[in-house]
């Protein structure tokens, strides 16, 4: 779906459970590392992609990665417009989240992804050989991110402001 179809509450960042999505890829590999940033918390995952960056490699990272979160947590994926998220369908079908797309050669309507891309490269420099992070390299990344206190949310935590949700939600 077009992002315009997209409901009017992922604008406002109010709900949580909308992400936004891209990959980092390693120059001169096949390699990537996929993110996915929520858009209210700024809660970061980042996707294990050692070999191909197919998109039945994507998928079933993003599925694997996103399977245990509550369902209110998975509301919207908005992904730019690379091939490798051909598999889409099968996404939306088993988070059972709707997957919106990006205009063409517009990053700011993925701007906190873009953002935490950007803070990414200082752990994921650009030219390096992705596949060389393993599993565990790229979650203690995560971690550290996700314990980075940020301005934009009065200096708590991605983490802290996840859990303060879940905890109001429940």
């Amino acid at each position: 779906m077009q992002i315009g179809q997209r409901p009017p509450q992922v604008a406002d960042r109010a709900v949580p459970g909308h992400w936004e999505g891209d990959l980092i890829v390693g120059a001169g590999t096949r390699s990537a590392i996929g993110t996915l940033v929520e858009r209210s918390t700024r809660f970061v995952i980042l996707l294990h992609l050692p070999g191909p960056r197919t998109a039945e490699a994507v998928a079933d990272a993003m599925i694997a990665q996103m399977s245990d979160l509550p369902a209110h947590l998975r509301r919207s994926i908005t992904w730019d417009r690379g091939s490798e998220m051909a598999a889409y369908d099968r996404i939306q079908l088993d988070l059972q989240a709707p997957v919106y797309f990006a205009d063409p050669y517009s990053p700011w309507q993925r701007g906190s992804n873009e953002n935490t891309n950007r803070l990414l490269r200082f752990w994921f420099t650009k030219g390096s050989d992705l596949s060389t992070w393993t599993n565990d390299d790229i979650r203690r990344v995560q971690d550290t991110l996700n314990a980075r206190p940020r301005p934009t949310l009065d200096l708590r935590t991605p983490a802290q402001a996840l859990n303060d949700y879940l905890t109001t939600a429940a």
